[in-house]
């Protein structure tokens, strides 16, 4: 059994993994090539367990604001992950938008011929974005055909202000067949806090086994990538989204913050033995923003493990 599936499967804490999204399919073959090895340079020496490969969907539907940045195709997740970075020796989690696919698409995916297959399925931004599968029906198809698979679910704590029943969208996903979830970035510690309390003392009284939370940290070097961030529904606390905003250096600042804070929701989880860990990205194609993003899982490393 590999290091990875050992982790969720037994449910450990400190689980690390590092994200990032594909690149676009406008480029030129010459130009992914390089990307692709420029990636793998990189992360070559980076302790992690896992690399989060993102599978990006065009979110207009979900909002009625301008998106920041044009919305471009990515080369598929699991092409980019199997054939460009072959060459990086780590488990790779492979998102999908399941809206994209059919069935045909979903099942050969699921079918992929390897030891340990990791995915995180994903479902429809919205109610108005028009998909060729629901959600429900790609669990469906995992339970049928995804015998090696190791499944994952998305979670967004921030969900939890407004309705508080989060915790309860996770439970349905477990249900359903996952093992682990990965959440949206995080800036707003209430929320992850009052999503991980509910969730302990939702598992607490009906004798549920809890799966491991990764938490994803981005870190923020721009405005330009702030005001990305919360076109993404990221919920930023406004006395932080100030403090950001008023910084001499906000990329050291962002840093700092979500360094603080995951230091408060491991100590809030150890003692409810609540299993979680962490999944740096940078959302950003500036180099040092990229480059603080590695940085940042060195020092989550050192965090989780003095933690541990």
């Amino acid at each position: 059994m590999g290091l990875l599936k050992r982790k969720i499967l037994q449910r450990e804490s400190g689980i690390i993994t590092y994200g990032i999204t594909p690149p676009k399919k406008t480029n030129s073959p010459e130009k992914n090539i390089e990307i692709a090895s420029k990636q793998v340079d990189r992360l070559n020496g980076l302790d992690i367990d896992a690399l989060v490969i993102y599978d990006i969907q065009d979110e207009a539907e979900r909002t009625s604001q301008t998106r920041p940045f044009p919305f471009l195709p990515t080369i598929d997740s699991n092409v980019y992950g199997m054939n460009y970075l072959k060459n990086l020796k780590i488990p790779k989690i492979i998102y999908k938008a399941v809206g994209k696919y059919n069935k045909s698409e979903l099942v050969d995916f699921i079918n992929t011929d390897c030891n340990d297959n990791f995915s995180v399925f994903v479902g429809a931004s919205s109610s108005k974005q028009i998909n060729t599968m629901r959600l429900d029906d790609a669990y469906g198809l995992c339970k049928r055909y995804g015998s090696r698979i190791i499944l994952g679910g998305v979670t967004i704590p921030e969900r939890h202000i407004a309705k508080y029943n989060e915790h309860l969208r996770v439970i349905k996903k477990i249900d359903n067949g996952c093992k682990f979830f990965i959440s949206q970035a995080v800036y707003n510690l209430d929320a992850s806090k009052n999503f991980l309390s509910d969730y302990y003392y939702y598992c607490q009284t009906n004798s549920m086994d809890m799966v491991p939370i990764i938490f994803t940290l981005t870190p923020c070097g721009s405005l330009k990538t702030l005001e990305f961030m919360k076109w993404l529904g990221v919920n930023i606390p406004r006395w932080l989204e100030n403090d950001l905003k008023n910084s001499e250096d906000i990329l050291n600042k962002s840093v700092e913050v979500l360094k603080k804070q995951f230091v408060e929701l491991l100590d809030f989880s150890k003692y409810k033995k609540i299993p979680i860990g962490c999944n740096v990205e940078s959302v950003s194609v500036r180099k040092v923003e990229i480059e603080a993003s590695i940085q940042l899982v060195k020092d989550i490393k050192k965090i989780s493990n003095y933690s541990g």
